[in-house]
């Protein structure tokens, strides 16, 4: 199987520079608008069947019960960050992928691969997969403070607790700003670290949660807890990623959309599609009353929906890329994933995740906001910018929901930060 695999990726054709520029601009060419649905429709259960193949069949369950309603806005282009585009031109054709899934060999900043996914090709999902995983959703650096998680009771509307957060991310290799390509000291090869703190409510506060992804797709992640009212730190077993973080809907797995590792799992391209995806301007959406605005006038993203559980955003038509992924394990409490991938950005907006037994178990949604319609500090940073999302269990009618104030590239990220040091000292 390694043979054949390794065949597959050496008979793959050279990306050029036209298959650079369509990847980080598939709109140059003209927006997905023929036959698509009109701008300022309201998609709702009676108008539904219309216009079902633009919507995803998680977005669509939702609609067709008649707990959520989205309204077509026009579709923007997200500029990348350029130092991060110019990175993918400097090194374009490096990248290979090695024998097994979890390898890659020759990647040094930027964009994987850009050329168009070919549903022929066997291992064009697991390249997607490293497109996302070294995609520039975080920038080099990303700060958000605050971030509020909600559960919720989806049948009553009823809040069963407030959660609020600091959480920082920090790339420390294959960046594109100084210093790059890597961060100096960093012996055990981090690729990416990830540090959420608690800091309401009162039981919870304190709590921590570090996570250490190495550059080797085939270690393990560490992760770390701190229960506040503990004051211990403890390493996370590799099962306890998938159980529920906190009581909420969401696993530690489910970060981002997938914050696992790519050799744990199979990936099937199942292809491309013109589809409704969470893309909005901040500032044009209805904003949140019911949580107080930040000193800079900052207000975040409002929910809506049965129980409060979904965006209150617009949606964009976007070329999306659609993958199916398989854990490996057995034990895993997932039997598969289906991801909607955005095509300009690489980012995953939505999930569908089905349970051992193969039915429909959670809806994962994350909205993003052009960067220029955000804080002034993320204009012309380029990348979208997480303001929003839901985790819906449609099984149990409950869900989480989480809203934003992220600042990219934030300058207060410093390396020691990451450490558990750091969690034992606080």
């Amino acid at each position: 199987m390694g043979s054949l695999l390794a065949l597959a990726a050496a008979c793959a054709a050279a990306a050029g520079p036209d298959e650079l520029e369509r990847s980080f601009d598939p709109y140059g060419r003209g927006e997905p608008r023929s036959a698509g649905p009109a701008i300022g429709l309201v998609i709702r259960k009676d108008n539904l069947e219309q216009h079902q193949e633009f919507v995803d069949p998680g977005t669509a369950l939702a609609i067709r019960k008649g707990w959520y309603e989205i309204k077509v806005a026009p579709t923007t282009s997200i500029p990348m960050p350029a130092g991060y585009v110019e990175a993918t031109r400097r090194h374009l054709g490096k990248t290979r992928l090695g024998p097994q899934v979890g390898d890659i060999e020759g990647y040094v900043a930027g964009r994987p691969f850009v050329e168009e996914p070919d549903i022929k090709d066997p291992r064009a999902g697991e390249k997607l997969a490293w497109n996302f995983r070294y995609g520039a959703g975080f920038g080099e650096s990303t700060t958000i403070e605050p971030f509020y998680w909600r559960y919720r009771d989806m049948k009553t509307g009823t809040i069963e607790r407030t959660l609020k957060f600091t959480a920082h991310a920090l790339k420390f290799m294959h960046r594109v700003g100084e210093p790059a390509p890597h961060l100096p000291n960093n012996p055990s090869k981090l690729y990416l670290a990830l540090y959420l703190k608690a800091l309401e409510p009162q039981d919870l506060k304190n709590t921590q949660l570090l996570i250490q992804h190495y550059d080797d797709d085939h270690k393990q992640a560490e992760a770390y807890l701190s229960l506040g009212v503990q004051r211990r730190v403890r390493r996370l077993a590799t099962g306890q990623t998938t159980d529920a973080f906190l009581g909420s809907d969401v696993m530690i797995e489910d970060f981002q959309g997938y914050n696992g590792r790519i050799s744990v799992m199979k990936w099937t391209y199942k292809g491309s599609q013109n589809l409704l995806m969470p893309y909005f301007n901040h500032h044009e959406m209805p904003l949140a009353n019911d949580l107080p605005p930040e000193p800079d006038g900052y207000r975040f993203v409002g929910l809506t929906g049965q129980g409060q559980c979904f965006p209150h955003i617009t949606w964009q038509l976007r070329k999306a890329y659609v993958l199916e992924v398989e854990p490996l394990s057995a034990s895993h409490p997932v039997s598969k994933r289906i991801f909607y991938m955005d095509a300009q950005t690489m980012q995953i907006n939505l999930g569908l995740i089905y349970d051992r037994r193969g039915e429909l178990w959670k809806i994962g949604f994350l909205g993003k906001s052009h960067p220029d319609h955000h804080l002034p500090e993320n204009k012309g940073q380029g990348g979208p910018v997480d303001d929003v999302f839901a985790a819906v269990d449609v099984q149990a009618l409950h869900c989480t929901t989480g809203q934003f104030k992220a600042r990219v590239d934030a300058k207060t990220n410093q390396p020691n930060l990451f450490q558990v040091q750091n969690i034992r000292g606080d």
